[in-house]
């Protein structure tokens, strides 16, 4: 049934909850049409799960506050980069009628008899949650709530929220009473770049109702949505818990790891390699440091429970800490390396290290590979120290505009041909394995991911820091004397002229990059033979995207 249909969603369609009918006539109902669908958001997460949804009911109508989001889905198009897949569904979807768009959510509550919500939920200044985007689509879904609806909430919320807060707020804004209308939450388990494969069904589907028929409806619906299994849980606090609890546990997880890491220059070895193969237990599942946390999750999860409980949560505090200071920890090693080139620069003074005057490439805005998303990225976190400190900063990205984040932008060809002083690789994107680093003058670099090539840098006159170290086993700083500075401060390479490759370049390239861990290096770093050229190793990319950084936009 379309949004314009002025005949209401009660008097020609099936309701899931209370129903009277049969399970297999409420499951044809689900799947033939009979029982239209309204998604509100449609950001990232939330097209394409309006997609599937169109995809196993036939009648879905996508809510979104943006006129240009409907125009261009109305058209059969998909504003949502980087999804493979999406942009296919999506036209297929429209064109079959199953699938439109519309900015007037209240006309499509009156339509709809499952309403999904999936829209952020944000931290205002003081890290509290702030819910003004949900309890906004909340009173457009309570303008045409009906008997038997039910409303699934999808998007994070803190624990408690279905029950105190989206519920009593339904019943009085709709006039119903709460055994009415469902409300279940069924977390997304979603990755950018991925958004098909997992709500198609990558992971269980957890569902939870502040009842048991709305635990039951929910199950119904996503048994027909997923092709994984449906987990019910006790109730809808138990599911939000559920979510929160996984975000913190990585967070948790990867402050471990960045802690641990931290001690790689102490100990003199590499905590990447100490960790990989710790993982080698089964019970041992450490995750990878890195120069921070971003994305739309991890960062934002542990403060869900913070803010609210009476219990100190000193554990989960201390991790956020950890890894919001991460940024501020890889400018300290660039400051180090800097001073250690002994080139004037970078030198200490009564407030601090003076980077007045050096000038700083950072690769990778956003906080992902290949993601168009910048959300507490750690780029922006290192951008905002190095200019702190006095450091003139470029920026580097294929898919962002660095000077929205305080960066002079900066190409790859810009990059390859300029005179920096240092250059911090943050986010590993695809496109910076075509970086040639041998048309750059020595310089220093931090690689905050284990990402780089080190003997290819090295072979190219530039003095490498691996943060935590890399997992091939050398410490962070092993075999960077690349080059020195005279006394005018030129920098030279530090090899002689009849030396060949320093022992740190034969090993790196003799073993054909990185090893161990989750793989070899994927060939597109190697040695001598492409031109200096080194690329991001799969098992670096992997790692960004699945053990160190956020995952979705709810």
């Amino acid at each position: 049934m379309r949004a314009d249909d002025p005949s209401t969603a009660e008097s020609h369609t099936t309701p899931l909850y209370g129903a009277t009918i049969a399970e297999t006539d409420q499951r044809a109902a689900l799947t033939g049409g009979d029982v239209p669908v309204a998604v509100y958001g449609l950001g990232k997460m939330g097209l394409p799960l309006a997609a599937v949804y169109a995809e196993t009911t036939g009648n879905v109508t996508g809510v979104d506050v943006d006129p240009d989001v409907v125009e261009t889905i109305n058209a059969g198009e998909s504003h949502v980069v980087g999804e493979p897949g999406l942009g296919d569904v999506v036209a297929e979807q429209v064109e079959q009628g199953c699938l439109e768009a519309t900015t007037d959510g209240s006309a499509a509550a009156a339509q709809a008899r499952i309403h999904v919500i999936i829209v952020p939920t944000l931290l205002d200044e003081d890290n509290e949650p702030d819910l003004t985007t949900v309890e906004s689509v909340a009173a457009d879904i309570a303008a045409g709530l009906s008997p038997g609806d039910l409303v699934i909430a999808e998007s994070t919320l803190p624990p408690g929220t279905c029950r105190d807060v989206l519920q009593p707020f339904l019943a009085a804004e709709s006039g119903l009473d709460t055994d009415q209308f469902g409300l279940a939450f069924c977390p997304e388990r979603t990755s950018s770049g991925r958004a098909l494969q997992d709500i198609r069904g990558a992971y269980p589907k957890v569902v939870g109702g502040v009842d048991d028929e709305s635990t039951r409806a929910a199950t119904v619906l996503y048994d027909e949505l997923s092709d994984n299994e449906v987990h019910p849980v006790a109730d809808a606090t138990t599911a939000e818990a559920v979510k929160v609890f996984e975000g913190i546990y990585r967070d948790v997880n990867i402050g471990l790891a960045n802690e641990l890491g931290r001690l790689a220059d102490e100990l003199d070895i590499s905590v990447r390699e100490a960790i990989e193969t710790a993982n080698d237990l089964p019970m041992c599942q450490l995750h990878d440091p890195g120069p921070g946390v971003g994305g739309h999750c991890i960062p934002y999860y542990p403060h869900f429970l913070l803010s609210r409980m009476d219990e100190p949560m000193d554990l989960t505090r201390t991790a956020r800490r950890v890894n919001q200071d991460m940024p501020s920890v890889v400018v300290d090693r660039l400051e180090s390396e800097l001073v250690a080139v002994g080139s004037g620069i970078g030198t200490e003074t009564e407030t601090g290290t003076n980077l007045a005057d050096v000038s700083v490439a950072v690769l990778g805005i956003t906080y992902r590979p290949g993601v168009e998303e910048t959300r507490a990225s750690p780029a922006i976190g290192v951008i905002e120290q190095l200019r702190d400190r006095g450091a003139d900063v470029l920026g580097v990205d294929p898919l962002v505009d660095p000077a929205d984040y305080g960066a002079q932008p900066c190409s790859i060809d810009a990059f390859e041909s300029s005179s920096v002083d240092a250059a911090v690789v943050v986010t590993p994107h695809e496109e910076f394995d075509d970086i040639d680093w041998s048309a750059l003058d020595p310089t220093v670099v931090i690689d905050g991911r284990d990402a780089l090539d080190q003997g290819v840098l090295e072979s190219a006159g530039h003095r490498v820091y691996t943060l935590a170290g890399s997992t091939a086993g050398q410490p962070p700083a092993a075999g960077t004397d690349a080059f020195t500075t005279d006394d005018a401060g030129r920098r030279n390479a530090s090899s002689e002229e009849d030396d060949g490759p320093t022992e740190a370049v034969i090993e790196a390239t003799g073993d054909g990059g990185h090893g161990g861990g989750d793989g070899d290096d994927d060939g597109d770093g190697g040695g001598d033979a492409d031109g200096g050229r080194a690329g991001t190793s799969e098992r670096a990319t992997d790692a960004a995207v699945n053990r160190t950084d956020g995952g979705t936009d709810v």
